[in-house]
């Protein structure tokens, strides 16, 4: 049997805030809900956090051969070549994230040179869409406190 680790974390994450938050005061009331609140967003990370990173790395790569042309013949083009190049094989959430920050951080890089360019508004907008869609896919719905 393979556990549902959502399921699980949602259990968890609400047996401590109808059961055993209530029967508390104080801090140690305030200590639990936060648990189970924080539980309850990784539940809701969980199922897709390797997904996003896929996509997101897959999207950042794409922008990076769309702004090869100008960077060619830099030491950043050549590191932007070879990260495009590159493909998620390794699928554990550390390996992705890895390479989600080489490519961000490239990507910063990348960015600072193109707003430079006067000729580079077209992949000025796109780097600024994807930095927006991001943002949406690391959105917690559940983070409301």
């Amino acid at each position: 049997m393979s556990p549902a680790i959502a399921a699980v974390l949602t259990d968890h994450s609400q047996r401590l805030l109808t059961r055993i938050a209530p029967q508390l005061t104080g801090f140690d009331a305030n200590s639990v809900s936060m648990i189970g609140l924080m539980l309850q967003m990784v539940a809701d990370q969980w199922d897709g956090a390797a997904a996003m990173r896929v996509e997101e790395n897959r999207a950042i790569r794409g922008l990076f051969r769309d702004a090869a042309a100008l960077v060619e013949g830099s030491d950043l083009g050549a590191r932007i070549a070879e990260l495009a190049a590159g493909e998620d094989d390794d699928l554990h959430l550390n390996a992705l994230e890895a390479t989600n920050h080489a490519l961000r951080a490239a990507l910063i890089e990348l960015h600072a040179t193109v707003e430079q360019c006067a000729d580079a508004a077209a992949i000025n907008d796109a780097i600024w869409a994807e930095l927006r869609r991001s943002t949406d896919r690391r959105r917690i719905a559940s983070a409301n406190f």
